[in-house]
């Protein structure tokens, strides 16, 4: 049999979107199951086979879900706004929303070449004003609720575009455009949303997620709870709280280290040091962006401020050093520095000639702090410590902030890494902030009725905020006065539009309303959600802070957003490196489904290895995979229907039935494509129409098009991907004839190891079996098989008396 399989894929494709064959509505009566692969951007340059290996998952299960009586919501839509597609209109003349319209055009067009089961009708575009209008909806309701505010934040400035720049848009220290022009700091008024409210509940919940346990711990430790003590330094006569996790060392500290980047760092530098100060800061550009860890692993690197700190329990005066290495809002963005027994600071104080003091002392031996080569960062007991010489320093550590709090020098705290989310995006590609300046209300939310407040087409790029250069959007009236204002220029963080839109998928239409709650209750959470480990801790920390803020107002009763999470492995091209256009290694779904059809790309992609593993694209492989397919074919042409069928079919099928349900409920994948392959590969020259259709069944999730095809040839009306998957009969499972077709296996494996050991090619085999035996080899192709008994048996060399149970002679001729 011959196939055209380009022209059954298009042929299945749209009858599944004329009858709406994955259109998704609600039904209280069947029980839900929600799939989702993570919101994507979407690139000019379009899919290649990466991109098919993540959406071939999601759509296996949604098949297999939607067969096994599920009333399944597979949709799929767009993360258009960002920098990416800003930063490609700029290079390329043309204007975002022309380029994003295009690549989402493309986009779509490949997705359903790749036979995606996605509900198209729910389909969001996050630059679609119908979809931005409801992130400012939420903007408004945080703000409301005080989760939202303003404060004075760091950014890399470039004075030529006067304009903030990404750290994408830095380079060497440099703008991206201006390469001649040094990239400053500077400190503007920006909005934050208050994450950090929700950091306790955000960490508790982690363990009772269903999600990758390596993606648990990166949430937990990115989260950063820590218990420890706040302590008042005084510094040029102003009180300034200082947490550390060490009260036990106080007596140890020589210096202090607040950030480089602290918004009041330069009240603290002197005269005679601004200048050093100055050419410090300039040599650390960037240090504000980066995240805890990127601080964490950077050379240490300081400068003397001139100013000098109080030790509350010591009264001595030590010196206040500004660092990189620490972050201006983690605490106060001041850390009090122990070196004696702190490896970071004992690091800095060695390469800045700092005085180091031990204050503990391990109970083996005895420390010197002119003789240390490294930190003690081990238990002991305390000395030069006071009142608290002797006393252990885990012990001490009670004790001493006891002591703080009797004096109201200090007092016990809850510290976290987490920071407050900083939204504020001095770029033109993304949601605009509604929020108003007037002279008389100050700050004024724009009403929700005159939501959305719309993105202007006409902008300068290059001349500072994109936004400020359309002085018809940026002057406008006060709701509340009337007077003259002007509007928000900045825009929102891509990150918001990602963390609520799996809701808005749930009521994509609706234009009054975010979503209808009865339906979002109905569909959320997501039972299954897919995509890569990279976004552990801003896009799902983010999702999950959202769900929890919409719960606490009354818009949904979950409180987190993804019950299960798999992170997909990335498809590695044949040279070794992960597929990208920008290495020249990729392969374009387009030329497979032309060169093989995509189902054979499909069953290549998910056979290889577990789906959460690294795979390599082979072109050797994907012959494999369509050899299999054709093979598939070839049998449906030729066989030969009957009614009844040996008991041996029957427990294969059921017991691949049984396998092939439990690995893909799993999502072990290859697993299963192993046993089906096993199982057509088994099938007889005459078999029945009910195992058939079975058979196809399971193979249908995995190869949607050629699977229809070969329904229909069977006479059937309906859609396979709509029928009910099969169960598995227990009864009609047999374990012997498992055992029987393992013993085949192992023969015809001996027999191929003798032809090698022999360098017989093509010889004549002979087989010698217990009576007993004989019924389970004698219909093995190509072998002439004797009972050991058999008087007219052909055996020369007397092999036969070699036979024993399970294990038979062999003789090759």
């Amino acid at each position: 049999m011959k196939m055209n399989f380009k022209a059954i894929e298009k042929k299945w494709q749209k009858r599944w979107e004329d009858k709406k064959a994955f259109s998704a509505k609600e039904d209280s009566k069947k029980k839900k199951f929600y799939v989702l692969e993570m919101y994507p951007y979407p690139s000019g340059s379009g899919l290649h086979m990466g991109h098919a290996f993540n959406y071939t998952i999601g759509d296996i299960l949604a098949r297999f879900k939607r067969m096994n009586g599920f009333n399944v919501l597979y949709p799929m839509g767009y993360d258009s706004f960002g920098l990416p597609a800003e930063n490609a209109a700029i290079k390329a003349g043309k204007h975002p929303k022309k380029s994003t319209d295009e690549a989402i055009k493309k986009y779509i067009k490949q997705q359903k070449t790749l036979g995606l089961s996605y509900d198209w009708n729910r389909i969001l575009m996050s630059h679609d004003s119908e979809y931005y209008k409801w992130n400012q909806f939420w903007f408004l309701k945080f703000l409301e609720k005080g989760l939202v505010y303003r404060k004075k934040s760091p950014v890399n400035w470039c004075s030529k575009c006067n304009t903030v720049l990404a750290n994408e848009q830095v380079l060497g220290g440099c703008c991206w455009r201006h390469e001649d022009t040094e990239v400053k700091i500077k400190h503007l008024e920006q909005w934050f949303i208050k994450t950090t409210a929700y950091a306790n509940e955000l960490l508790d919940c982690i363990d009772n997620l269903q999600w990758p346990d390596k993606i648990k711990t990166m949430q937990k430790n990115w989260i950063g709870k820590s218990h420890g003590t706040e302590i008042d330094f005084e510094v040029n006569g102003k009180k300034f709280p200082v947490f550390t996790t060490r009260p036990d060392t106080i007596y140890g500290v020589t210096f202090m280290v607040i950030s480089a980047q602290h918004p009041r760092l330069m009240e603290f530098v002197t005269k005679e040091q601004k200048k050093e100060v100055e050419r410090f800061l300039k040599k650390i550009k960037r240090v504000s962006q980066k995240s805890m860890k990127e601080v964490e692993e950077l050379d240490k690197e300081g400068v003397f401020t001139g100013s000098y700190a109080v030790n509350p329990v010591t009264k001595e005066k030590v010196p206040v050093w500004a660092g990189n290495f620490v972050v201006a809002d983690y605490g106060s963005g001041m850390v009090m520095a122990v070196p004696a027994h702190d490896q970071r600071d004992f690091e800095f104080a060695k390469k800045y000639n700092i005085n180091i003091k031990v204050v503990i002392q391990p109970e083996t031996y005895e420390l010197d702090a002119k003789k240390m080569s490294r930190a003690y960062t081990g238990e002991g007991n305390l000395i030069n410590s006071d009142k608290f010489n002797n006393m252990n320093n885990r012990e001490a550590i009670i004790k001493i902030t006891k002591f703080l709090e009797k004096n109201k020098l200090g007092r016990e705290t809850i510290q976290f890494k987490l920071r407050d989310w900083l939204i504020s995006r001095q770029r033109y590609w993304g949601t605009p902030i509604p929020v108003v300046y007037c002279n008389k209300c100050g700050i004024v939310p724009v009403p929700e009725k005159d939501l959305p407040v719309l993105l202007p087409m006409n902008v300068k790029f290059g001349e500072g905020n994109p936004l400020a250069t359309n002085e018809k959007f940026v002057n406008t009236k006060c709701p509340k006065c009337g007077s003259k204002a002007r509007r928000e220029t900045d825009t929102m963080d891509t990150f918001f539009d990602s963390s609520w839109y799996y809701m808005r998928y749930c009521d994509n239409k609706n234009k009054k309303e975010p979503f209808d709650k009865k339906k979002v209750n109905y569909w959320m959470p997501v039972d299954q959600y897919i995509g890569g480990a990279e976004h552990a801790c801003l896009h799902l920390l983010y999702s999950r802070f959202f769900t929890k803020a919409l719960r606490d107002m009354g818009f949904v009763k979950f409180g987190e957003p993804f019950i299960k999470l798999f992170n997909q492995g990335m498809l590695h091209g044949e040279d070794g490196a992960v597929m990208s256009k920008s290495r020249g290694n990729v392969v374009l779904p387009e030329e497979i489904s032309e060169r093989y059809g995509i189902d054979t790309a499909r069953l290549f992609l998910m056979s290889i290895a577990s789906p959460d593993k690294d795979i390599e694209w082979s072109d050797r492989g994907i012959e494999g995979s369509s050899r299999f397919i054709r093979k598939v074919i070839n049998y449906f042409d030729k066989v030969e229907i009957i009614k009844n069928v040996e008991a041996r079919i029957e427990s294969k099928l059921n017991k691949t039935i049984k396998e092939v349900t439990k690995d893909i409920e799993c999502l072990r994948y290859n697993l299963a494509i192993i046993k089906i392959r096993d199982l057509f590969n088994s099938l007889p020259e005459k078999v029945s129409k009910d195992v058939l259709e079975k058979s196809l069944k399971l193979f249908h999730p995995f190869c949607p098009h050629i699977t229809e095809e070969l329904w229909e040839k069977l006479g059937n009306k309906s859609f396979i991907t709509l029928e009910k998957w099969p169960i598995a009969d227990e009864k009609k499972i047999d374990e012997r004839f498992d055992m029987q077709e393992q013993a085949v296996k192992k023969l015809k494996s001996d027999i191929e190891q003798i032809k090698k050991l022999t360098g017989k090619k093509a010889p004549k085999v002979y087989v010698y079996v217990l009576p007993r035996e004989l019924e389970i080899y004698k219909s093995v192709d190509g072998i002439k098989v004797f009972a050991v008994n058999d008087k007219n048996k052909y055996d020369p060399e007397n092999k036969s008396k070699k036979a024993k149970p399970n294990k038979p002679a062999i003789y090759l001729e």
